[in-house]
């Protein structure tokens, strides 16, 4: 499609170097064809050529002092992309590997994801280029101040709403909403992902798990099918992978592994939940300890993982959940699920399949839920805590968590829908991108060229 390859050849010349974004963008793009092509208006208002440029671009230094009394620096981003449904909404991450194209993709995604969940939130994203791993508290919350000490300036409950991602989990947010109070002297909503002490939501925590399960199972009900005794793969380690291996277990499905950064753990007899929690959310420690408790279970460290993918998607299983970080996914690692005879992959993570990987997949018609539609429930539930710090109310877990079923439903049946109105039916990327899309340009439309 011309208009796809100038639309990337202009974002080359205007943010060189964002490898991240453009794979973002292209694979929006190529999904939007048939309703690019089918009506005239978005290109009469030059709707690619704006929603493609963020709002506003903020890049900051963020110098902190260590414990041994050196100073550090980092750099601070935040991103706001699109504003036409609501204030900014999304995630930080404190990961070395935030750069500005991450943040830009990770922040292009968020705009149509938003859009899905019919909640009115916007698109955005941030982070730095810092390590919590290893870190003392105190480094952490210095981080978090000096971070926090430019941001302040740029969010509110009304204009942007920062939560967590990678790396930023209720301590970071905590910090970080404390230094947000000093500077501002408010008490108001402008961090999700808070403690239940004070304004967080229940089932925040397991929210995004939680949808990608839930977005499985709709998928596997409109074919007659749920995961009832289905052998799932899982990777990551983090919120998004525990609480989606809790959930497969509540919905009778068995999950056989999960990973971090440094290597795989693969447990024929079913992950050790309690275990995998308390390595993870209490200790904060390496899974090779996993074989402390389970010698049987088999570890398979980073170095020894195939030079063409990733080791867990190498077992055999009926269902995958990419719930790591983007482009874990590769070409090889989708030939070996399917011969393998997985038929249902929900992505849990942002972007963690390759564009090559996608086309394998839609090819072999197996049903694949896009993280931009599977994981959308944890911005739907920090849309839900936003409601709550409004009205200055506490809704019940079970309250909650039949919101978030019934918006991850709607946002299965939207993209279906969308998927057979352009006559694709159940390729749910197609689906996902133009229902999304066609909510945020239309309100870009009817408010004028801002």
């Amino acid at each position: 499609m011309n208009y796809t390859h100038e639309t990337i050849s202009h974002l080359k010349r205007s943010s060189p170097a964002q490898a991240e974004f453009y794979q973002a963008v292209e694979e929006v793009l190529t999904s939007l064809a048939p309703i690019l092509e089918s009506n005239s208006k978005y290109r009469e208002e030059a709707i690619i050529q704006r929603i493609v440029e963020p709002e506003r671009q903020i890049m900051f230094r963020v110098p902190w002092v260590d414990d041994q009394g050196d100073i550090q620096v980092n750099k601070g981003y935040r991103v706001e992309f699109n504003s036409a449904l609501g204030p900014y909404k999304g995630g930080l991450r404190f990961h070395p590997s935030v750069n500005a194209s991450i943040i830009k993709f990770l922040g292009f995604e968020q705009i149509f994801k938003n859009a899905l969940t019919g909640l009115p939130i916007g698109g955005g994203k941030g982070g730095a280029n810092f390590i919590p791993s290893g870190k003392s508290d105190g480094e952490i919350m210095r981080f978090c101040q000096s971070f926090m000490s430019e941001l302040y300036r740029h969010i509110g409950p009304h204009v942007d709403v920062p939560a967590g991602d990678i790396g930023v989990g209720a301590r970071e947010i905590g910090y970080m909403f404390g230094q947000y109070k000093r500077l501002t002297g408010r008490y108001d909503g402008a961090l999700t992902g808070k403690s239940l002490l004070w304004g967080g939501s229940l089932v925040r925590k397991e929210a995004t798990g939680y949808g990608t399960v839930y977005f499985a199972n709709y998928m596997l009900n409109d074919k007659g099918d749920s995961l009832q005794g289905k052998k799932c793969l899982v990777s990551g380690a983090g919120n998004v992978a525990i609480y989606a291996i809790e959930k497969l277990y509540q919905l009778g499905a068995i999950p056989l592994s999960c990973s971090d950064s440094r290597g795989t753990i693969y447990h024929d007899e079913g992950i050790d939940l309690k275990l995998l929690k308390r390595l993870k959310e209490v200790k904060r420690d390496s899974l090779i300890h996993y074989l402390d408790t389970y010698p049987n279970a088999k570890y398979t460290p980073i170095s020894d993982y195939p030079k063409d993918g990733h080791a867990i998607w190498r077992y055999k299983a009926d269902a995958a959940f990419p719930c790591a970080t983007q482009n874990e996914l590769t070409e090889q690692d989708a030939i070996t699920l399917i011969n393998n005879g997985c038929t249902l992959i929900s992505e849990g993570a942002n972007m963690p399949t390759t564009r090559e990987a996608i086309n394998i997949l839609l090819e072999a018609n197996i049903a694949y839920g896009p993280g931009k539609a599977a994981n959308a429930g944890g911005v739907a539930t920090s849309q839900l805590e936003m409601a709550q710090n409004a009205s200055m109310q506490r809704w019940t877990f079970n309250a909650v968590d039949e919101q978030l079923q019934r918006i991850m439903k709607n946002i299965f049946n939207n993209s279906n829908e969308v998927s057979k109105e352009f006559g694709q039916p159940g390729n749910l990327i197609l689906g996902a991108n133009i229902a999304g899309f066609r909510r945020v340009a239309d309100a870009m439309i009817e408010q004028g060229v801002v």
